[in-house]
């Protein structure tokens, strides 16, 4: 018992070694494995992890001598050589001719700084390893071989296993294209400079920060047309969140109250909204409310209006449909979560509620909104960061309209019914594609969202005491 007690503490000892301390203390196998890696290793009969580390090696050298070293030599300019035109005699006439590609060099740059990170990394662990083998063996201690590093990694060390893959998904498909777009922000990448058939793209530094928060233009300024969004965006986030949440907890009250009949019913019909496509139920709606549309030829029918309603080019009657409409969407989904929730509150309080002379309204403020608020504090945090950034909903119905006259100098036809998420999609995708504006755009709403996100996920109670309610 004491000797594994004594090699435990061993164990512990070691894996607070940093790599400093490693080489230092390291033999000679150990501090050549700085050199040639893997070597530390293989002496020690670590066969396999040294043919690892030092085939990774040799990969990475190839590569930064065939490629790696021009990407890396190229990503200060993004390219020295645009597109050219030369003359064609057989032809008679000037044909293009492409050369140096922003977009690839960009790219292939910033994954060849992934890869030296992730070299020097495996370098460093490479020397640590070997250190490990090293003190073990003076120790007397036995020497992992390559069949107990599969052992491991499919027994104790399976959680690794399981991760790796994910892992290396999220670093491919999300984290560098975060860092992709961030890198565009400092960049002139549009319409008018592609990085190879028009024009190269440069980097531009801290200019477009410059104008996306400058008051230059007046009205039509980007930062006013900012702060414009902002406001509506927020005000949005507040209205389709809230609306939603306690119109959802009162269909489903109503429903599950008792004599109600036909609750399946009720429910299927609430829930056939969430099984229809939103681009075709959305896009239906929209035209329903055009000015030919079937609304408005009902109420001129009954004699109620003389002329039909534009409600898409009226900034207030837009606005009012988008949130009106998105009560509709949004209902089901809270109805069939707070039917589950309100199925395990606790008979009990109910009943010592009616015997104290509690009413329907002072049992709703005090036992069923509570626990409700306890249990959906987390979604009702995600529902409102994800309806700041909700794209289909404003863009199916109204696609950001009415025009908003005063932005136009801020690009993409800004409409008062945009939210920043759709207005950063008009950028991108505009007359001149501004891209870095975009990616400047995103940037700022990663910011806000996260911001928000972690401010009032720390204070939310159902966080801290999670079994408050128990």
């Amino acid at each position: 018992m004491g000797k594994k007690t004594k090699e435990n503490k061993y164990d512990e000892l070691f894996h607070k070694a940093g790599f400093a301390e490693s080489f230092a203390k390291g033999d000679a196998a150990t501090k050549l494995s700085a050199i040639i890696m893997g070597l530390g290793c293989a002496v020690r009969g670590q066969l396999a992890r040294g043919f690892i580390f030092l085939t990774f090696q040799v990969l990475f050298i190839l590569y930064m001598i065939n490629s790696g070293s021009y990407w890396l030599s190229m990503l200060p300019s993004l390219g020295k050589v645009g597109p050219t035109k030369e003359y064609d005699a057989f032809f008679d006439t000037y044909v293009p001719t492409y050369n140096d590609n922003s977009f690839e060099i960009l790219l292939y740059g910033i994954l060849t700084v992934f890869l030296i990170v992730a070299f020097i990394l495996t370098w460093a662990l490479n020397i640590k390893m070997s250190y490990d083998a090293q003190v073990k063996k003076e120790q007397g201690k036995k020497i992992n071989r390559f069949i107990d590093d599969v052992h491991s990694l499919v027994d104790e060390g399976f959680y690794k296993t399981l991760l790796s893959l994910p892992m290396l998904g999220i670093t491919l498909f999300t984290f560098l294209p975060i860092v992709f777009m961030i890198f565009i922000a400092f960049t002139n990448y549009d319409g008018k400079h592609d990085g190879y058939i028009t024009n190269l793209f440069t980097w531009v530094g801290l200019e477009n920060f410059r104008t996306l928060f400058s008051m230059a233009g007046g009205k039509g300024s980007y930062f006013n047309v900012f702060l414009s969004i902002l406001g509506w965006t927020v005000a949005w986030a507040f209205l389709a969140t809230f609306s939603n949440y306690f119109l959802g907890i009162l269909v489903a009250m109503m429903i599950n109250k008792k004599g109600i009949r036909f609750k399946k019913l009720w429910r299927t019909i609430l829930v056939l909204t969430i099984a229809i496509p939103q681009f075709i139920s959305l896009l239906y709606v929209s035209k329903m409310f055009d000015k030919g549309g079937i609304v408005n030829g009902f109420l001129m029918n009954m004699g109620w209006i003389n002329t039909p309603i534009d409600y898409w080019g009226n900034a207030t009657y837009a606005r009012i449909l988008v949130v009106v409409i998105n009560i509709w969407i949004g209902i089901p989904y809270l109805m069939l979560i707070a039917t589950g929730i309100l199925m395990n509150i606790p008979a009990d309080l109910y009943e010592a509620s009616r015997i104290d002379g509690a009413n329907p309204i002072q049992q709703f403020r005090y036992i069923t909104m509570p626990y409700m608020l306890f249990v959906t504090a987390p979604y009702l945090l995600t529902s409102f960061t994800g309806n700041m950034n909700n794209f289909n909903v404003i863009y199916l119905l109204s696609a950001g309209n009415p025009v908003n006259p005063n932005a136009s100098a801020a690009d993409g036809g800004v409409g008062y019914t945009d939210l920043l998420i759709t207005w950063l999609y008009k950028i991108a995708l505009g007359s001149e594609s501004r891209y870095y504006m975009a990616s400047v755009l995103g940037i700022v709403i990663f910011i806000i969202v996260s911001t928000i996100t972690l401010l009032v996920y720390n204070r939310l109670g159902s966080n801290k005491n999670e079994g408050d309610m128990a």
